[in-house]
């Protein structure tokens, strides 16, 4: 009876060991995101490496302050690891809102609010908003300029 006992221990101990590794897989998260997408091949600058661990971990900066619904309400429950969509996915439209979209929006007496709902359609738009905004934010609040504004700051330069 006492070599079975082993055997039925040794096995749960496997299956406990394989269960927590799988779990632990399952929450790793990269610590630098291409912020990359085949819709901006011909974007004028490189792209961003997005360093999401260190934003996180380091910075201290919660899930939710970047990840959002689609009213735009913060996911303040994720946790890293969580699966989320990529901004991408609602963000539908690569690049930027035209300039003549924008003036043509604004000669149709389009409000600020319907012009940015629009300009948030724009995968840049959107990302630009969130990651310059917080950077400003971040700024001010810490009466610094430790959080960069500046394109070349956070596009490296393209090869």
């Amino acid at each position: 009876m006492g070599k079975k006992r082993i055997l039925v221990f040794s096995a749960v101990c496997l299956v406990f060991l394989f269960a927590a590794g799988t779990m632990y897989a399952a929450t790793a998260v990269q610590d630098v995101i291409k912020m990359d997408n085949k819709a901006y091949e011909k974007h004028s600058k490189a792209i961003v490496d997005f360093t999401h661990k260190k934003h996180n971990e380091e910075y201290k900066i919660g899930c939710g302050e970047c990840h959002h619904d689609d009213k735009g309400k913060a996911l303040n429950d994720l946790k890293l690891g969580d699966d989320v969509k990529n901004c991408i996915e609602c963000h539908k439209l690569p690049g930027q809102m035209p300039g003549k979209l924008k003036k043509e929006m604004r000669k149709n007496k389009a409000s600020k609010k319907e012009i940015a709902a629009k300009e948030m359609e724009y995968h840049a738009e959107a990302i630009h908003e969130n990651c310059i905004g917080c950077h400003k934010d971040y700024n001010k609040k810490n009466k610094t300029k430790a959080a960069p504004q500046a394109c070349t700051k956070c596009h490296p330069k393209k090869k």
